[in-house]
């Protein structure tokens, strides 16, 4: 005899594989941008690779603060789609490309005008600060492609496709490792030739995602021309999860500053800190998979009016959070001695890689629950709760990190600092909001108070 509550546990995983896995192929090709940039810079020398530390955190920072685009995208998608206007699906998609095109006519000149600034503000060597402005000056050209690949993401992850964006992903990731080879070597442009080398790949990798939802607004008679007030409202409806992530990216720049203060600057520990917050990014996109099919399930069956559903799939989905903590926690650690040995030959900085690594694969268990639930409260809508979680946490951790670098914590103890207080924070307002019911909200516009 079949059991009803088995037979939706199966149904429910089988939605989540067949959104997960192939975000997360795709999802590992954006860190995997950063993971061919530092192991082909890494060979130039320790200066190099701190400088393309610096610069990393710089550009993730100015564009990650705009995935809205794609998760805010996602979500309203997605609704959308739940209630049956798959052509008012692709109308809010065609406006997030927009909004994406705005963003980056404003932020790519913005960041080639502060580039000297904006490295220069990490205290680090002049020669490490140079490296950094080389890289940085080149790689805002490549501002606008991000965005609009995140966009262009967000609107096909929100009508249950995850398999478009990965086939662009794995062709994009292969072009930008034969770029940077051949540009770095082959034409002698050093650190400067990476950063070209990645911003031709995006801007290929862009051309086609939009190709693919020009094509399906087409087909809908959905609109191609910019309208003002839907760029607005998508404008407004992501201006929560800007806050989001604004209070996420500056943890990791007062971590990075806090960092170099403790360091003095120095290559070593701000070179390590660069890898083992690569590493930390790959595992983080790893986690994030299931978090985009929280997004696309949550958004879609609270759409269609499932609240009950919505409840189940996100309980099933913190367990997969859970189990693909456990398994990629293991694998760091397990791997930590011989990591470093495929970006530096530095071996201070292989050596010290390995207890920054172990404390990072600890966290990853609480990081897989942190992420599946920040993907159900953003599928739901609920980006004023996590703006106002954001700023909470923050406002606890930096005050802290800063203080362990000023009395001279070292990088590990600046990790577990990060690890322990930060990622802590985020799972304690997580699971808080999680357990009660003002996140569940039915409708093709709903949003939460």
């Amino acid at each position: 005899m079949r059991h009803p509550a088995s037979d939706q546990a199966k149904a429910q995983d089988r939605a989540i594989v067949r959104l997960a896995v192939p975000a997360f192929l795709a999802l590992v090709a954006e860190p995997l941008f950063l993971l061919a940039d530092a192991a082909v810079v890494g060979r130039l020398g320790t200066p190099q690779l701190a400088g393309l530390g610096i610069a990393a955190v710089v550009l993730q920072t100015l564009v990650g603060v705009c995935v809205f685009l794609a998760y805010g995208t996602t979500a309203g998608v997605a609704r959308r789609l739940g209630a049956g206007n798959l052509r008012g699906a692709l109308t809010q998609g065609i406006d997030g490309l927009w909004l994406a095109v705005l963003l980056g006519v404003v932020l790519t000149p913005l960041g080639w005008l502060l580039t000297e600034p904006l490295v220069g503000a990490f205290g680090a060597t002049s020669e490490v600060t140079g490296y950094a402005a080389d890289y940085l000056r080149v790689a805002v050209l490549g501002i606008t492609p991000l965005l609009l690949m995140l966009a262009a993401t967000g609107v096909l992850r929100g009508l249950q496709d995850t398999r478009t964006p990965l086939v662009v992903a794995v062709v994009g990731n292969l072009l930008n490792i034969a770029l940077n080879i051949g540009l770095v070597y082959g034409a002698g442009l050093g650190i400067a030739g990476s950063a070209l080398g990645s911003v031709i790949a995006q801007a290929l990798s862009a051309l086609a995602l939009v190709a693919v939802v020009v094509r399906a607004a087409r087909r809908e008679g959905s609109s191609l021309r910019p309208d003002a007030r839907g760029v607005r409202a998508a404008g407004r409806a992501g201006l929560p999860l800007v806050v989001r992530t604004l209070t996420l990216r500056a943890a990791l720049l007062v971590t990075t500053y806090a960092v170099s203060l403790g360091a003095a600057g120095g290559a070593t520990e701000i070179a390590t800190h660069q890898l083992a917050m690569t590493l930390w990014g790959f595992l983080a996109f790893v986690l994030d998979a299931i978090a985009i099919a929280a997004q696309a399930l949550t958004g879609r069956m609270l759409g269609a009016g499932d609240r009950a559903g919505a409840r189940a799939a996100t309980r099933r989905m913190v367990q997969w959070g859970v189990v693909s903590g456990v398994v990629t926690g293991v694998g760091i650690a397990a791997s930590s001695p011989f990591l470093g040995a495929l970006f530096t030959a530095d071996e201070a900085v292989r050596s010290l890689l390995v207890p920054v690594l172990l404390v990072a694969g600890l966290g990853q268990p609480a990081a897989g629950i942190v992420f599946v639930l920040d993907g159900v409260l953003i599928g739901a809508g609920d980006g004023a709760y996590l703006a106002w979680a954001g700023l909470a946490v923050l406002v606890v951790y930096a005050p802290v990190v800063l203080l362990v670098a000023a009395l001279g914590g070292g990088l590990v103890a600046l990790w577990v600092v990060f690890v322990g207080l930060f990622m802590g924070g985020r799972l304690v307002t997580l699971v808080r909001r999680e357990r009660g019911e003002a996140w569940l909200v039915t409708g093709a516009d709903g949003a939460t108070a």
